[in-house]
């Protein structure tokens, strides 16, 4: 694609951005040229707005490693190894490594993020698509993915993490943010979040499922420990919980909420260690013995 000074002029630019454009370039270049240019000129952020405006390419990257203090590529972005990236390493399609992946500010892709090692952002880690990493994920801030995210390991985010597809982890799912996925999310560990949790479908974790807000599913909960909330413990069907199941002071434990009365007692099953305090719907279907 050739960038022109009424082409790139028409989305309107800075001002800054829009002089070295005609300055370095004479006002016309090839699209992934000029991306090159502003980043080796240290204009990332012009980089990234130049990617949003005129969007992705079918072209290829592929290194056997990349070390770098930033990326911007239009297409695909294949490596053999590891990406090594001190600020933003950011693809209009997909970035694959064989390695893992590191950046000190961002990780971002329009389409999937796939890691044979860790994913780790000092920022923010987006995908249009799916995330994988063969062992975890970590970032700084928030995580958004329009997919489903999977890691053999952790998933820890500093912010919120948001997905619309599935979220699975082999060990702990945890972030100081809300957790909101659009599906089910399911841990080999703990899930933990300091603010909301909410699933479109169940959640399922080998250890404690806790938050420090409201906990709210559209299928069941399962918890290999306890299941405890700040707030309010909703579930659309039942709830079960090796330890206790508990809700915020003031708060009560609702199952059941998408299941018919005369099915609750198949349904919308309560099981914990002792009967919940705040139960106010769901049927309890008894204690379970601790081990």
């Amino acid at each position: 694609m050739q960038l022109t000074k009424k082409f790139v002029k028409a989305k309107n630019p800075c001002a800054g951005g829009y002089k070295w454009f005609i300055r370095d370039h004479n006002g016309q270049g090839d699209y992934q040229a000029v991306l090159d240019a502003l980043v080796a000129d240290g204009r990332v952020g012009d980089a990234c707005w130049l990617l949003d405006q005129f969007g992705p390419t079918d072209a290829v990257l592929r290194l056997d490693s990349l070390e770098a203090d930033a990326v911007v590529f239009a297409g695909t972005i294949e490596v053999r190894k590891g990406i090594n990236v001190d600020t933003v390493v950011r693809a209009g399609r997909s970035i694959v490594t064989g390695g893992g992946i590191r950046a000190g500010e961002t990780i971002m892709a329009g389409e999937n993020i796939t890691a044979g090692a860790n994913i780790a952002s000092g920022g923010n880690l987006r995908a249009g698509g799916d995330v994988a990493a063969e062992w975890g994920i970590d970032t700084a801030t928030r995580l958004d993915c329009g997919g489903n995210v999977r890691a053999k390991w952790d998933i820890c985010a500093g912010q919120d993490l948001a997905v619309t597809g599935h979220l699975h982890a082999g060990q702990d799912i945890s972030t100081q943010g809300a957790i909101k996925c659009g599906q089910g999310i399911k841990a080999g560990g703990e899930v933990r979040a300091d603010k909301e949790i909410n699933a479109g479908c169940g959640i399922q974790a080998g250890g404690t499922i806790q938050c420090g807000d409201h906990l709210a599913c559209g299928w069941g909960l399962i918890a290999g420990e306890d299941i405890r909330a700040e707030g309010a413990i909703r579930a659309g069907e039942g709830a079960q919980a090796a330890g206790v199941i508990e809700a915020g002071a003031g708060h009560g434990v609702y199952a059941g909420l998408s299941v018919r009365l005369d099915a609750w007692d198949v349904c919308a099953r309560v099981v914990a260690r002792t009967r919940p305090a705040q139960l106010v719907s769901g049927h309890w279907a008894g204690g379970v013995r601790p081990e």
